[in-house]
């Protein structure tokens, strides 16, 4: 490539900023940007999100730690909510990039995003959250044992939606059993369970891959998954978006506190 292929020639838009990344967004961009050419997967718009901020009361003025933002849809639909501040860490320096693109295009003040791994964050963070968003990344870790115990020290209030693993359907999923190579037990602070390793594959050859920052990944059962975290203190739990029959591997969302207060039902 030349590098005289790297400028735009036509007039500033906000096309022109999502093209730097063509065919490799995942997000559908709300109004006023509707009509632009991204992703189909309405994130700006996440239902799951809409849950999340019911079961907890909303999130206004609350300081928000977000786990892997992707394209900032969630980020942003946070700071609509009211967030006060928003630290959001992403490893993937593509996606951190088109972060960036979705915060200048869609005038998001409130957060800041950094670019860096969130478990080496959380090992050394000092500060408190008042809610921290994992969506879409547990099932992503090496160790998801110790990102809900570093969590754990980071907010007595959590939103997590994630893949789990169930055998009996994983392994009657033609596409996905065969990254499912084997087993292992994981533990960390006092809590031990049974970790599915996880491979990924061919998807590392995709330039828009936005799963872990390893070749492979470690699934918990979705058991497994509630006793954490209550191991670490996270006692009250909602869940909802339960999804069995997903395709890329059974899901759900939960909402969990240390305290019942912090956590409103809607059931």
């Amino acid at each position: 490539m030349n590098v005289l292929d790297h400028y735009i020639a036509s007039a500033p838009s906000p096309q022109a900023a999502l093209d730097i990344f063509h065919g490799e967004w995942a997000s559908k961009f709300p109004e006023p940007l509707a009509d632009v050419t991204a992703g189909p997967i309405p994130l700006f718009q996440d239902s799951r999100i809409c849950w999340a901020l019911e079961q907890m009361g909303g999130v206004k003025g609350q300081s928000i730690l977000e786990l892997g933002p992707l394209e900032a849809g969630h980020t942003y639909m946070l700071e609509k909510a009211g967030a006060g501040s928003i630290i959001a860490v992403e490893a993937n320096t593509r996606a951190y990039l088109k972060c960036l693109v979705a915060k200048e295009l869609l005038h998001i003040s409130r957060a800041q995003f950094l670019c860096g791994d969130f478990v080496e964050y959380l090992r050394v963070c000092k500060t408190r959250f008042d809610t921290c968003i994992a969506s879409g990344v547990l099932y992503h870790m090496r160790n998801p044992i110790e990102l809900i115990a570093l969590l754990s020290k980071a907010s007595d209030r959590l939103f997590l939606w994630t893949h789990y693993f169930d055998a009996s359907v994983i392994m009657a999923n033609a596409g996905i059993r065969q990254k499912f190579p084997s087993h292992a037990q994981g533990d960390h602070e006092g809590f031990a369970c049974t970790y599915h390793r996880y491979e990924y594959q061919q998807a590392l050859d995709y330039q828009g891959f936005c799963g872990g920052s390893a070749p492979y990944s470690n699934w918990l059962e979705r058991e497994d998954i509630l006793a954490c975290l209550r191991h670490f203190g996270f006692g009250e739990i909602s869940t909802s978006f339960e999804q069995p029959d997903h395709p890329n591997g059974p899901a759900f969302a939960l909402v969990a506190s240390k305290s019942p207060a912090a956590l409103h039902r809607s059931e």
